[in-house]
C-alpha cells in the first residue's frame, strides 16, 4: 500500500488535476486513489457501502496534501452515477481523470448461474463504466482534456471457470474502451483499460487456499499482484500516457500474453 509522506507528492506531475475513482474504498481502487494523490491530484472517492474505509482513505489523502471528496453512490444506477460525476464538477469545476474501478463478482458455473447473478455483475462492472463515462465526457470535451482509465481483468481476455458473467463484463469494458478511444481522440481525451491478473485483495481472500495455489503456479512470476502494482499502471497512464490510447495494459505477472 502506498503511504503518504506528508509533504505532498513524489512527483507532483498531476498537481492541479482532479480525479474521480469509483469503488475506491478498498483494494485496487484504494491503491489507485492513493497513487493519484501521491502524484499531486485532488481525488474524489466514490463508494457504495464501505463508508468507514472511505473515510480513513480520505484522511490519508488529505494528510498527503491533496484535497479529497467522499461521494457515496451505486454506479450501476444511472442517476447515482451521474450524481457522483456532477458532485465532482460542482465542487471542483473540472474533471481530468476518471478511473472506472467499481466492480463485483458473483461466481457460479454457467449452468447454475441465476439471472440476477448475471445481471448484477453486468450492471455494476459494464453499465457502471458506461454511466460514469457518459456523464464525464461533456466536461472533458469542453476542457479539451481527459484521461479515462477503465479497470478490466485478465478474465476478460482469457476467461475463467465460474466467471462467465465477470468475463463478459470485463471483456465488454475492453471493447468499450477501444471505441471510446477512437471517438474521443480529437478532444485530447485518452481511454485505456488496465487488466489486472489475480491481485491480493479481499476478493481474492475468499478463494480457498487449495484453489489459490493452483492459480499461483500458473502465473509466470509465481505470485499474486499487490494493489499498489496495479495502481502504478494507473498513475502512469494518468500522468505520462499522453500518446497512449485504446490499449489494455496487462498487470498479470505474465498470466496473459
Amino acid at each position: 500500500m502506498i503511504e503518504g509522506n506528508g509533504n505532498g507528492s513524489r512527483w507532483a506531475n498531476l498537481k492541479g488535476k482532479v480525479a474521480l475513482v469509483t469503488g475506491a474504498a478498498r483494494g485496487i481502487g484504494r491503491a489507485i486513489a492513493l497513487e493519484l494523490a501521491e502524484r499531486g491530484a485532488d481525488v474524489a472517492i466514490n463508494y457504495r457501502n464501505s463508508k468507514e474505509h472511505a473515510e480513513s482513505l480520505a484522511k490519508q489523502i488529505r494528510g498527503m496534501g491533496s484535497d479529497c471528496l467522499l461521494i457515496p453512490g451505486d454506479v450501476s444506477n444511472k442517476e447515482d452515477a451521474h450524481h457522483v460525476v456532477e458532485t465532482v464538477l460542482d465542487s471542483w469545476k473540472r474533471l481530468d481523470i476518471l478511473v472506472n474501478n467499481a466492480g463485483i463478482t458473483r461466481d457460479k458455473s454457467l449452468r447454475k448461474m441465476a439471472d440476477d447473478e448475471w445481471a448484477d455483475v453486468i450492471n455494476v462492472n459494464l453499465n457502471g463504466t458506461f454511466y460514469c463515462t457518459s456523464a464525464a465526457l461533456p466536461a472533458m470535451m469542453e476542457q479539451q482534456f481527459g484521461r479515462i482509465i477503465n479497470i478490466a481483468s485478465y478474465v476478460g481476455q482469457g476467461g475463467n471457470l465460474g466467471q462467465a458473467n465477470y468475463a463478459a463484463s470485463t471483456g465488454g469494458i475492453i471493447a468499450f474502451t477501444k471505441s471510446l478511444a477512437l471517438e474521443m481522440a480529437k478532444y485530447n481525451i485518452t481511454a485505456n483499460a488496465i487488466a489486472p491478473g489475480f491481485t491480493s485483495t479481499e476478493m481474492l481472500s475468499k478463494v480457498p487456499t487449495k484453489i489459490l495455489e493452483q492459480i499461483r503456479v500458473k502465473i509466470p512470476l509465481q505470485r499474486f499482484a499487490r494493489p499498489d502494482e496495479v495502481a502504478k499502471a494507473a498513475g502512469f497512464l494518468a500522468a505520462d500516457g499522453d500518446y497512449i490510447t485504446g490499449q489494455q495494459l496487462n498487470v498479470s505477472g505474465g498470466l496473459y500474453m
